[in-house]
């Protein structure tokens, strides 16, 4: 394990300033790096640009799993002149393009249990600047992850982990059930279609399978 990820607290909204002491007192204590895990619609905290770099100057925080509901003003400022030395990743399974197009480093992704190597290629064409190849490529990983997220989260994933047999069950916990069969089979043919179909590479673009998402030169 090399960093531990944090939600920003959920329900309570302390608002920026407490979130900031919350992670420096947590950063004092806490054996490892972390990662702070921003999900305003989760937790009811927004956090703008300018929190997130006083989050990103406390030593032990060395990035963020950035899940806006859409890419707003502190989105393009933070994505457009992110902090040195500190990772900003998507994390919103739909936006993972436009976030990358912008300047994510990365991101983390429930999507990628499925697809994994066309995601770990759609970080790389942005990285490499293989524009044309990451537009297409995320037009139908976009279109996977709404079908993925179809039904709360990770219900269809699930579901299609067990359809392919990489699960024994599509069993949730409560207050979670079972996603419906046609979900699951929507989202299967999406997959599907992007395997069989896939998006052309660009000549002389590395292997994804043999090339590292997730960080910059």
């Amino acid at each position: 394990m090399t960093a531990a990820l944090c939600l920003v607290p959920p329900f309570v909204r302390p608002g920026e300033d407490d979130v900031v002491a919350h992670f420096d007192a947590l950063a004092a204590v806490s054996p490892l790096p972390l990662v702070v895990y921003h999900v305003p619609h989760r937790t009811g905290q927004q956090l703008s640009a300018e929190a997130v770099r006083r989050l990103a100057a406390i030593d032990a925080v060395i990035g963020i799993k950035y899940a806006p509901e859409a890419i707003d003003a502190d989105a393009v400022d933070l994505l457009t002149d992110p902090p040195p030395r500190f990772a900003v990743l998507a994390g919103t399974d739909g936006l993972l393009a436009p976030m990358l197009a912008l300047g994510a480093h990365g991101a983390i992704a429930a999507s990628a249990h499925l697809a994994t190597a066309q995601f770990v290629a759609l970080t790389n064409a942005w990285q490499y600047g293989h524009a044309d190849h990451a537009k297409s490529l995320g037009h139908r990983l976009a279109r996977l992850s709404t079908a993925l997220f179809a039904e709360p989260n990770p219900t269809v994933i699930k579901g299609v982990l067990n359809a392919q047999g990489r699960v024994p069950t599509p069993a949730v916990r409560l207050p979670l059930l079972p996603a419906a069969k046609t979900n699951v089979d929507t989202a299967m043919q999406s997959l599907y279609d992007m395997e069989t179909s896939p998006a052309p590479r660009p000549a002389g673009s590395q292997d994804p399978d043999r090339t590292r998402a997730g960080s910059r030169g």
